[in-house]
């Protein structure tokens, strides 16, 4: 059965990305300071991630979960990476593969609804994110062009961190668009690491390669990704989370204290901050909404400066992340450029 509205129609709103820079969120959240609920909560995570800024010795790690750079917040995290905010990133594939170095490659995620016949999307090559479209045709584009990148590479096991790497320089090196975070991380030195990086588009194009070369190839080594991130642990002992979402980004960024335990180094310190955004709850016993008191039980997060922010995340981000930037503690913050001290080998316990 033909439908009423085509692609070109589908596709035609594009989602625009908020810009903290143009609205100083500060007065406001300081108001929300003195309300109550989940406002409360907010402007004291929103405090605890300034302090963040403000302790210089702190390295800042900010973990991704959930489709965020389709619902608008690439810029965000553009802006932190500007200004020095983040030192690493911990995120799903999809954020940075399927989400960002996709709209590098030139492509665009569009305004949509959850209230259509998704037969009609299937039909029209047209994937749906709840209200957000994304063109299919595109994303099997950014598929291939991952795995020309792993056909382009010495074969044998990298970090995610280091494929991410050779997505800016892929970028770079066809004039594709800069204003990315795999880019602008690439530019300031900042490791982003996916844990979990067979499960987005990366996978899709990892898998051609391996097909098409089965006894030389590049593969992903996710241990050595726990490893590299337990290194920063090592090499900067006072940490600060800024967690988006759960999942494994969650959990593997806590993890490295435990583990920089398990490789010697007993006295390392818990994670000195720790903020998250989460709409899950912590009654079913699963990692996403379990609390950061209960981290504590594993010896992961201090609870001094803790703070749970049960919201969705397109709401609270822009506001804790603009709060901070509008603060500008950040300003004197130094870029630490890990990805340049994960190029040379670590010293032993």
């Amino acid at each position: 059965m033909a439908s009423a509205i085509t692609k070109k129609e589908l596709l035609s709103a594009v989602v625009k990305h908020i810009d903290i820079k143009e609205t100083n969120v500060v007065p406001l959240i300081d108001q929300m300071a003195d309300t109550a609920f989940q406002a409360r909560n907010l402007a004291r995570a929103a405090s605890i991630v300034d302090r963040m800024e403000k302790d210089h010795e702190c390295a800042v790690i900010l973990t991704l979960a959930g489709s965020l750079i389709s619902a608008g917040l690439k810029q965000v995290i553009i802006d932190m990476l500007e200004n020095n905010m983040v030192d690493a990133i911990v995120s799903t594939g999809a954020n940075i593969v399927d989400q960002d170095f996709f709209e590098a490659l030139g492509f665009k995620h569009y305004k949509g609804t959850p209230f259509i016949d998704d037969a009609i999307l299937r039909d029209m090559h047209v994937d749906r994110i709840y209200d957000t479209y994304i063109d299919e045709d595109d994303l099997r584009i950014c598929d291939e062009t991952t795995a020309r990148i792993a056909d382009s590479m010495k074969p044998g096991a990298y970090s995610s961190r280091e494929f991410i790497v050779e997505m800016a320089r892929y970028i770079e090196k066809n004039g594709h668009d800069r204003n990315s975070i795999v880019y602008k991380a690439y530019e300031k030195g900042v490791p982003i690491f996916c844990p979990a990086f067979s499960d987005c588009s990366a996978g899709f194009g990892l898998v051609e390669h391996q097909w098409r070369n089965p006894e030389s190839h590049v593969s992903i080594d996710s241990v050595k990704d726990f490893r590299e991130l337990t290194r920063i642990k090592i090499e900067n002992d006072r940490t600060g989370i800024f967690m988006i979402g759960g999942g494994v980004p969650k959990n593997f960024t806590q993890d490295i204290v435990v583990a920089a335990e398990v490789l010697g180094y007993e006295d390392v310190s818990m994670h000195t901050y720790a903020v998250q955004i989460t709409v899950a709850d912590e009654r079913d016993g699963a990692l996403s909404g379990s609390t950061l008191k209960e981290a504590s039980s594993w010896g992961k997060v201090d609870t001094v400066f803790e703070q749970m922010v049960f919201a969705e995340a397109t709401v609270a981000m822009p506001l804790i992340a603009g709060y901070a930037y509008h603060k500008r503690s950040w300003e004197g913050r130094k870029a630490r450029n890990f990805n340049a001290m994960l190029e040379t080998e670590p010293a032993t316990a």
